[in-house]
């Protein structure tokens, strides 16, 4: 007859109970964290809450897809050259032909793989979110209805200066793979100490 497993000391009443993540849908203030789909920020570190609307790149989208789009059909119109002027030889212009061939294939799934790339830009949503800013280079983005983010601006600004404020909201995360191809408002930049006027929106 075996031994029994060994028991687990008793926990002290005082000992705080262990942190449970939230759930991923949610908006969260609680012991000065404001946590953000399962993520922690500590409210002394947030300097700035805003809204805005996260545009995709359109332009610069369809911009780059003719400057990529445009170097490989050049290639692929090459390629079908040597082809053509390689085929129906022998020896080495029979191999360069079948060489030939096969970049074809690739440049081709190049071209395909760009058209998609640029589509998936061009018919991407606008999403109207809240912006957490740390003074990292940490920054939590949610959407939600307009008015639920407005709100919610107000409330964690109320937070930041409030010991003891909790706060749960549920929001939505957003599946964007690439944040480069969005537009994140406007941003300032300064150099030297008077005279800023730049603004790049």
């Amino acid at each position: 007859m075996g031994t029994p497993p060994p028991q687990q000391p008793p926990r002290p009443a005082h000992a705080p109970a262990p942190p449970r993540t939230p759930p991923r849908q949610s908006l969260l203030i609680s012991k000065r964290l404001l946590w953000v789909h399962g993520a922690a920020y500590p409210l002394e570190n947030i300097v700035r809450v805003h809204t805005f609307d996260l545009t995709p790149r359109r332009g610069a989208a369809f911009a780059r897809f003719l400057k990529r789009g445009g170097v490989t059909l050049l290639i692929l119109l090459l390629l079908m050259w040597i082809s053509d002027a390689t085929s129906g030889g022998w020896g080495s212009s029979s191999d360069l032909s079948e060489v030939a061939g096969f970049l074809m294939i690739v440049v081709v799934f190049a071209l395909i793989y760009y058209i998609g790339d640029m589509l998936s830009v061009v018919f991407a949503g606008t999403h109207h979110v809240l912006a957490v800013e740390t003074n990292g280079r940490s920054t939590a983005l949610v959407t939600a209805p307009r008015e639920q983010l407005n709100e919610l601006v107000v409330s964690i600004a109320e937070a930041i200066d409030k010991p003891d404020a909790e706060l749960h909201a549920h929001v939505a995360s957003l599946a964007i793979t690439n944040y480069g191809n969005y537009h994140f408002g406007n941003a300032v930049n300064m150099y030297g100490g008077s005279g800023n006027t730049g603004v790049s929106r």
